[in-house]
């Protein structure tokens, strides 16, 4: 029977599984939980088991040592194809013989990859929606996550290794990005003849209903650039989000204004942001990767968790759209409307907080 009591007679673990299948966001909020086993364990290797499109976010991280990856587009390969994929993954990480496991997943895919590791140690989330045998046999440890709704991710993260009895949790999120990426950026703004006071603006998130008005995007760059401001304008590659940074573009000033929508790959980006002397954004990843590389910041907030996703060690001011209207539950929310439920948020209160931030 699993269990979350104190784990008995374990030796320094040599090699780790950490598992977690979730977006980019999320995995980027799981570095606390790599960086404190680290230090605990400073001789394990530890791997990651993710999605392939968010390897991005820890590509760089320099506590990992290997990045497994599961591929979604498997399973429109076909029954063999996708069984091959599968077969080959779970040998890979079944050689690796690990210690310990640490599955922060929710889904039964995790579980089973939990067991099939042959780890000794492998340690879950007792999840109300998991209560069968099954998900026990899987794990050796279920941590409660009855407090969970009180908690940040990152706080809930870090529960899941209260079995091992650790002496300290290092709480900080980080983002890493190479030598390459920074260089690339740094040609990038040359080209572009931007200094090195610039401000970064992400206007856009993959669900537009976190998203501001693009003409109260554009009034907030038009008082920035009035103040001698650099702006530089930044989304991801879809079409709709390139479409909304080509609106803001045609609002806003024609010189002092560039952009990168779509140019950079998520570790470019943090390359940027980092040089930034401010970053203004909604609820999206580069928000969290901007309070993770503590960067000054200006973050509009609407229906989302806020005690699950407000950025975390946020090096500025997070402005909340239910602070002027009434917002709807998040739980409730169908994410491919079309209303923007940052729209409540005055233009004149993130252009007074970003001022602040400059000075």
């Amino acid at each position: 029977m699993a269990n979350a009591q104190p784990i008995k007679q374990f030796a320094p673990p040599r090699r780790i599984l950490i598992i977690k299948l979730r977006h980019h966001g999320d995995m980027l909020l799981t570095t606390p939980v790599i960086s404190t086993l680290k230090q605990h364990y400073p001789e394990a290797e530890i791997d990651m088991l993710m999605y392939l499109e968010t390897r991005d976010m820890l590509a760089s991280e320099p506590d990992l040592t290997n990045l497994f990856t599961i591929d979604r587009t498997w399973k429109k390969q076909g029954t063999l194809a996708h069984l091959r994929h599968e077969s080959r993954l779970i040998k890979q990480l079944t050689a690796r013989k690990y210690d310990l496991v640490v599955n922060l997943a929710d889904q039964w895919r995790s579980a089973l990859v939990a067991k099939l590791t042959g780890a000794p140690v492998r340690l879950g989330f007792d999840l109300p929606k998991r209560k069968g045998k099954l998900w026990q046999f899987c794990h050796t440890h279920l941590v409660d996550v009855s407090n969970h709704h009180q908690l940040h991710t990152v706080e809930q993260n870090l529960s899941i290794l209260a079995p091992l009895q650790l002496s300290s949790v290092d709480t900080r999120v980080t983002m890493s990005y190479s030598r390459e990426d920074a260089a690339y950026v740094a040609k990038l703004l040359e080209k572009q003849q931007v200094n090195d006071d610039f401000v970064v603006i992400q206007p856009t998130s993959r669900w537009f209903f976190k998203c501001w008005t693009d003409e109260k995007m554009a009034e907030t760059i038009t008082a920035l650039h009035g103040e001698g401001k650099t702006i530089v304008l930044t989304s991801g590659p879809a079409e709709n989000e390139l479409q909304m940074i080509d609106r803001i573009l045609a609002l806003s000033p024609k010189g002092g204004v560039v952009s990168l929508a779509g140019q950079l790959s998520l570790r470019q980006l943090a390359a940027l942001i980092d040089k930034a002397s401010l970053f203004i954004g909604v609820d999206s990843v580069p928000m969290h990767m901007a309070a993770a590389l503590q960067t000054p910041l200006v973050a509009l907030f609407g229906p989302s968790k806020r005690v699950f996703w407000s950025p975390w060690q946020a090096k500025g001011e997070v402005i909340w759209a239910g602070d002027f209207c009434e917002l709807p539950d998040p739980d409730d929310i169908d994410t491919h409307t079309s209303e923007r439920y940052l729209d409540a948020i005055p233009t004149q209160r993130v252009i007074d907080a970003a001022r602040k931030r400059l000075l």
